[in-house]
């Protein structure tokens, strides 16, 4: 039915965006301006960021000497012209006050809006960092940080970064080595440090799309013997802008020390610069001394804890994006099968050469291949578009809706992230299959999702990590009490679903499913050894993701039980059929390895391998 008929089922039959406007922040708007904003962004991206989403593919980022000696980005001209629409259509502040030059947009809303620009080109569509280095200076720096950085990002002057991955450590945060010293107490921008160090992995770590950026470090703070710090603890993080800026956040004409050391070469999200920072080596010396300037975010080794505002959101983003190439590619792969013939139909009919052929869509393996994106694609956007009104939830519900958003959040934000970058990468590859060969030509647009989506699954921290995070932390925050509220959450839906006779064998499916989920939880922690527990963490959230979806695909099947399109309904129902009786069954296997806490991989010598 397409994106945008997809999007109104979700956000006006399912999540009831409509009824965001009855609370004060959200007032002003209605159904209207929702749709107003989505009219919008879909102009936006139909015009200025599809048409160039293979040439920023093929044109990728390359370098070039500035006039200063130092190394620059060019990238086409499309980019540049793609992100300045983006920045005057408002959105870079779509969610904050007036008062700092926003719509007070709910983030339900904000977030389907964005989903036109990752579907239409992922590699342009690069704005959530920005929005998320903003966002974090919104929540965890002072009033003038706030005035001059992050204001300048939502006003789009200026773009942002996030600084955590160093070449020796990757995604090893305690072994963070870039140090900074302190030099001015007093300084209006905060407390003003030296850095030295590198960053490795920065997306949009340079380019001149912008005048300014504003990179976040996490850095480390010396002891008085010189030492560094141990661990994640002592973690600090700070404001280092490529140029210096004064306190009413005008350049001051002096370049940081900040220099571009080269570019990664990716396999995809090519039109996104993505490179290698050196801070305070000394190309660019600030009054005469070599180190980068930056400014004290929070408090000194509290920097992960300020960090995690924006690693959060941009967990959620990945899996925003994981899941617009998936539905790219669906569509792209449905309307291939829909006009190529090939073959003929199983039977007496089709042993004749002489009967004309039909078309893909008319086997059968093709439709399995189609239905499984269908309910990968579409089920991942209902869950990220759940999320997306929890965020609302916890901003502006009252204190208990406040308190149950926020954990929910704590426990789904790893399937958010991870299960759609695994899924919807299947989905891309599905895709690819329907094309047959002409499926790895540049010839066709499936190649390049693919490759695209190859990133998602360890981009904002990798498989492993995100099933260390749900099985070792989110289940058993606070008792298991975010586990429990899942739990209530899910098992209202099977009660509904068991009054309706179509949906009453999914609904005991699904409380199987989720019985199975809580007694592996318990298993897996039977014998209170970590290394045991974990050991099978990425199974265990594979199973987890699956028993989410199943439940948001049969949550959607009672909304659109109403619903007068018949077509849009056949599909619903065929989705939520397919992903019972051909995706749920897999989460035995996952959980026989939890529940045993196999040591199959881990106690393998190293040698056997």
């Amino acid at each position: 039915m397409g994106l945008r008929s997809t999007l109104d089922f979700l956000l006006y039959d399912w999540l009831d965006a409509e009824s965001l406007t009855q609370r004060p922040r959200f007032a002003e708007h209605s159904r209207e301006t929702f749709d107003a904003v989505m009219d919008t962004c879909e102009r936006i991206a139909r015009e200025k960021y599809a048409p160039f989403n293979r040439l920023v593919d093929t044109q990728e980022p390359r370098t070039e000497q500035a006039p200063d000696g130092s190394l620059r980005v060019v990238l086409p001209r499309a980019t540049h012209d793609a992100r300045q629409a983006y920045a005057d259509s408002g959105m870079l502040s779509a969610a904050q006050d007036h008062a700092h030059g926003g719509m007070q947009l709910p983030y339900l809303a904000e977030a389907a809006a964005n989903a036109f620009f990752g579907k239409a080109s992922i590699s342009i569509s690069s704005n959530l960092l920005t929005v998320g280095n903003a966002n974090l200076l919104m929540a965890h720096g002072t009033a003038l940080q706030k005035a001059v950085f992050a204001a300048n990002e939502f006003n789009g002057r200026w773009a942002g970064t996030m600084c955590l991955s160093e070449p020796q450590a990757g995604s090893s945060l305690s072994d963070v080595a870039t140090r900074a010293v302190l030099e001015d107490e007093g300084d209006p921008l905060g407390p003003r440090y030296r850095l030295k160090g590198n960053k490795m992995w920065i997306s949009s770590g340079e380019h001149e799309l912008t005048e300014n950026i504003v990179h976040l470090v996490l850095a480390k703070i010396p002891g008085a013997d010189g030492k560094l710090p141990p661990g994640v603890k002592g973690i600090s993080l700070f404001i280092v802008p490529k140029k210096l800026v004064d306190a009413e956040g005008n350049l001051t004409g002096v370049r940081n020390d900040v220099a571009l050391a080269g570019l990664n070469h990716k396999l995809g999200w090519r039109g996104t610069t993505n490179t290698l920072l050196n801070f305070g080596e000394g190309q660019f010396k600030v009054d005469g001394q070599p180190g980068a300037i930056g400014y004290l975010v929070g408090k000194p080794g509290e920097g992960l804890r300020c960090m995690f505002h924006m690693m959060n959101e941009a967990r959620i983003a990945i899996g925003m994006a994981a899941t617009m190439l998936g539905l790219a590619g669906y569509e792209a792969s449905l309307d291939y099968a829909k006009t190529r013939p090939q073959g003929r139909p199983i039977g007496p009919a089709g042993k004749d050469p002489a009967q004309p052929q039909v078309r893909l869509i008319e086997h059968a393996d093709i439709r399995r291949m189609l239905l499984a994106q269908k309910s990968y694609c579409e089920g991942a956007l209902a869950l990220l578009m759940y999320c997306a009104r929890l965020v609302d939830e916890q901003h502006t519900g009252s204190p208990e809706q406040s308190d149950e958003a926020r954990l929910l959040l704590e426990v789904l934000t790893p399937i958010a992230k991870s299960w759609p970058s695994e899924n919807c990468l299947e989905a891309n590859s599905l895709a690819i299959q329907i094309h047959g060969g002409y499926g790895y030509t540049r010839d066709f647009p499936v190649e390049q999702y693919w490759r695209d989506n190859r990133l998602n699954m360890i981009h904002e921290g990798t498989h492993g990590i995100q099933g260390m995070d749900l099985l070792g932390r989110k289940v058993l925050m606070e008792g298991g009490r975010g586990l429990t509220l899942l739990a209530g959450r899910i098992n209202a839906t099977i009660e509904r679903a068991l009054r309706q006779p179509a949906l009453a064998g999914h609904a005991n499916a699904l409380a199987a499913a989720l019985a199975r989920v809580g007694s592996a939880t318990q298993a897996a922690w039977a014998s209170s050894n970590p290394a045991e527990a974990l050991a099978n963490a990425v199974p265990y959230m594979q199973a987890f993701g699956h028993v989410v979806i199943a439940w948001v695909w049969l949550d959607l099947a009672l909304i659109d039980a109403a619903s007068k399109n018949e077509a849009f309904s056949a599909g619903v129902a065929g989705a939520t059929a397919y992903f019972f009786r051909y995706e749920l069954p897999k989460i035995d296997a996952w959980l026989r390895v939890v529940e045993s806490r196999d040591m199959t991989c881990a106690q393998l010598p190293e040698e056997a391998f």
